[in-house]
């Protein structure tokens, strides 16, 4: 069997990978400051003038997917 870097393998079945698009936003749980990289909120963790601490730091996720394969089997 091959390798083929257009599938992954899920629950012992070949599936086709799927791209998606995704976008990231770090921002400051209690005061709402929305950091330009994850870089910057770990300064401001690590800085001594600030109370900010890691279980300030929030990260969201948002994934737009167009359309999901038939994965499951799907019924006709």
């Amino acid at each position: 069997m091959g390798i083929n870097k257009d599938t992954i393998v899920v629950a012992g079945t070949s599936v086709p990978k799927i791209d998606v698009e995704t976008e990231t936003t770090i921002k400051h749980a209690k005061t709402g400051k929305v950091y330009a990289t994850e870089e910057e909120a770990n300064q401001d963790v690590q800085d001594p003038a600030t109370d900010t601490t890691e279980e300030d730091i929030q990260k969201d996720v948002a994934i737009k997917v167009n359309k999901m394969p038939d994965i499951f089997g799907g019924t006709s």
